[in-house]
């Protein structure tokens, strides 16, 4: 039954997986929909909450200036929380949004702000677009002034990323209280591995992190939060099965994702894209035997156009704008959200078909 729910993958078996998709999405609809209508509170929430923001954007007054602060920065923060989700909340193979989105973001406000001695950046059009800020002074430009013109979304992205960890831990909790065993292969391996000796690497990795979590509580679930974890589900899977409160699971999750690993991966971006290390990024490029000059030349281009659009509003006076490695990461963007789509179908499709296999166990 294993390999036959392996195989249902859309380049094996198309129509099959495609139905068993649509049957699943159709039910998980149902699903949240009957969730949501049986919630009396949801929806009066929903209903008042509407109408304030209906109200406060319909209605003229001194406080519409205030409101379009408030509409734009909820905006720019709710875009940075979806993605965070979307990067860890465990649909198919999860969509890397720190290397398609935050990092390319970070890195472009680094260079920038090197370019243009400055941080402030005119908004608008920042930040859907960077330009250098027109008879401004310069200012000192430096690691903490680079971090805190993106600590905001940097934040708002690791928040996503750790409320994309609260599924797995809820799934794990409800089957502990309900008194029903865990449907997850990957936790119930472990009840059959913690005895053996001659186990893998990764074997061994998810026993350290399941005794690191059961034993240490909230320092464990912090440190595991704090680097670049992927077996973090496991410990949400394990804290959701031995009760461990929703706030120490939760606290030490956000504290670990969206303070710690964050200023981490955010100081790793702004530190290789600061301009003598950039520079030294070209010389090193260069010196690649081969292929090198080959990438040097369109890397310089590249990085030249980015400067020259930072210094004429976003304009380079109807030169073309695109280059070679800016039309080689919209197609690397593309595969990935494309196969991110394909990774949901299919493990939609495999749960489906598991779904129907342990519903015809149980009547049997």
């Amino acid at each position: 039954m294993s390999s036959d729910r392996e195989s249902l993958v859309l380049w094996r078996r198309p129509i099959t997986t495609l139905y068993y998709f649509t049957l699943q999405l159709f039910s998980e609809l149902v699903r949240i929909t009957t969730l949501i209508l049986t919630n009396t509170t949801l929806i009066l929430s929903s209903v008042v909450l509407s109408a304030l923001i209906a109200a406060a954007l319909h209605f003229e007054g001194p406080h519409q200036e205030y409101v379009a602060v408030l509409k734009s920065q909820s905006s720019w923060c709710l875009y940075w929380i979806g993605l965070g989700v979307l990067s860890s909340v465990g649909f198919g193979t999860g969509l890397h949004t720190f290397l398609l989105y935050l990092g390319p973001h970070i890195a472009s406000v680094t260079i920038a702000a090197w370019e243009c001695g400055s941080t402030d950046f005119p908004e608008p059009p920042y930040p859907t677009e960077i330009t250098c800020p027109q008879g401004g002074e310069s200012m000192s430009i430096n690691l903490w002034a680079i971090m805190s013109k993106v600590r905001l979304e940097a934040f708002m992205w690791g928040a996503g990323t750790a409320l994309g960890e609260l599924p797995p831990y809820f799934m794990a909790r409800a089957a502990r209280l309900s008194g029903q065993k865990l449907d997850d292969e990957d936790f119930n391996e472990l009840d059959e591995i913690k005895d053996k000796e001659d186990l893998n690497l990764w074997s061994r990795a998810k026993l350290l992190m399941h005794d690191l979590v059961q034993r240490a509580g909230f320092i464990g679930i912090l440190l595991c939060a704090s680097i670049p974890n992927p077996l973090f589900d496991l410990a949400g899977l394990t804290c959701g099965h031995f009760l461990v409160p929703f706030t120490t699971f939760f606290g030490a999750t956000l504290i670990g994702k969206a303070v710690v690993k964050m200023h981490i991966q955010m100081l790793f971006v702004i530190f290789i894209f600061t301009k003598h290390h950039l520079e030294a990024l070209e010389d090193l490029i260069a010196s690649i035997p081969e292929i090198g000059p080959a990438i040097h030349a369109p890397f310089v281009e590249y990085m030249e156009k980015q400067k020259l659009k930072l210094h004429s509003g976003g304009k380079q006076g109807g030169a073309p704008t695109d280059s070679l490695i800016s039309k080689c990461f919209e197609v690397f963007l593309f595969f990935m959200i494309g196969y991110f789509i394909l990774s949901i179908i299919n493990s939609m499709a495999q749960q489906y078909h598991k779904d129907v296999i342990e519903a015809a166990k149980k009547k049997q």
